[in-house]
């Protein structure tokens, strides 16, 4: 979308835009027109029926919304939020609160109980138009920066969270203020952090960053099977930790478990210890070396077994392949009953 200067003209095209595509979405016999805001309003939208009964809705016109604004606007039920693009977070949050919205790429929702009408549709998954500006959780500091925000029971301070990531106060301090405004976080005027939403926290950093931008991934055949890998690597003293499936129906098990992912730092002397075979189909081990090494630092042990924490294995099974993201829900549901066994 080009940068207009007036914001005026701009709010205008926005606006028209948004009757686009409310239009091509209305019932037949139903029309919609645009009208003079009043007061604080931006704008009104009147929607008219076949039967000719109509209901006008205030408009509240913004070039960007993040959850933290969309939380805090004074809108009514009745309100309908018009923007070049609302994230689902956005989204989320407006229909929470009963409001309507529409953007320009299609993401849109109208609820009228008269004359009545239900609209809902979607458009783009990611903003066409992001801020350049913005920072997102890729990269080695903001996994460290998620790992520690995830495990760490608030309340906890910039300059704690920074020596739990291994990482400087600035950018946690920049973060954070990022964090805030998806709603992810909540913080104090002096920037420590009350709450978070550990498991919007995983999804988000999942979306920006998939395991495989986490971690290089090859694929291997155990030809004795995965009890054969499980059996050799809880002697092996090489750096490795199981995640993934195996790792997850150890707390929540969803169905038996048919694929195993380790992360190792060296796969092919891992492979050859294993017992694997290089395969692409029919593969039944996912050896992953990590971009962070820092990963090893905060294993854990189960059943003689090291494993990468309970938030790491969620993310990592959040974009896998076939049932993953449903053992990826599993856990987190069983993370969010049982906060005080994991978190510290």
């Amino acid at each position: 979308m080009p940068e207009v200067c007036n914001v005026m003209v701009s709010n205008n095209k926005l606006l028209e835009g948004a009757i686009r595509q409310l239009e091509s979405r209305l019932p037949p016999g139903w029309a919609i027109e645009s009208l003079m805001g009043r007061g604080p309003v931006d704008a009104e939208l009147r929607f008219t029926s076949s039967e000719g009964r109509s209901r006008s809705v205030p408009v509240e016109i913004k070039r960007r919304i993040d959850p933290r604004m969309a939380s805090q606007l004074p809108l009514g039920p009745l309100w309908i939020v018009v923007a070049p693009y609302l994230s689902k977070s956005v989204r989320e949050v407006l229909e929470e609160r009963g409001a309507s919205y529409a953007d320009q790429t299609g993401n849109t929702r109208v609820v009228l109980d008269e004359p009545g009408l239900f609209i809902l549709t979607t458009g783009a998954d990611s903003n066409p138009w992001p801020d350049k500006r913005k920072l997102s959780l890729r990269g080695i500091k903001a996994g460290r920066v998620v790992r520690a925000l995830a495990v760490k029971r608030p309340p906890v301070g910039v300059r704690e969270l920074a020596e739990l990531a291994d990482t400087d106060p600035g950018y946690v301090s920049r973060l954070l203020r990022m964090l805030d405004s998806e709603a992810i976080v909540e913080r104090t005027a002096r920037g420590r952090v009350e709450l978070v939403d550990w498991r919007r926290l995983l999804v988000q950093w999942s979306e920006d960053v998939p395991l495989e931008g986490r971690a290089e991934t090859t694929t291997w055949l155990a030809p004795r099977g995965l009890k054969s890998v499980l059996d050799r690597l809880g002697s092996m003293e090489f750096p490795y930790l199981l995640t993934g499936s195996a790792a997850a129906s150890r707390v929540a098990p969803v169905a038996p478990t048919r694929l195993l992912s380790v992360y190792v730092d060296d796969p092919s002397r891992a492979a050859e210890a294993l017992g694997l075979r290089p395969a692409d189909a029919g593969a039944n081990v996912i050896l992953l070396q990590p971009e962070d090494e820092a990963i090893y630092q905060r294993a854990i042990e189960v059943e003689g077994l090291r494993q990468a924490s309970l938030p790491m294995i969620a993310a990592d099974l959040l974009t896998g392949p076939g049932r993953s993201p449903a053992e990826a829900e599993a856990l987190m549901d069983w993370m969010e009953n049982n906060e005080e066994v994991w978190r510290g």
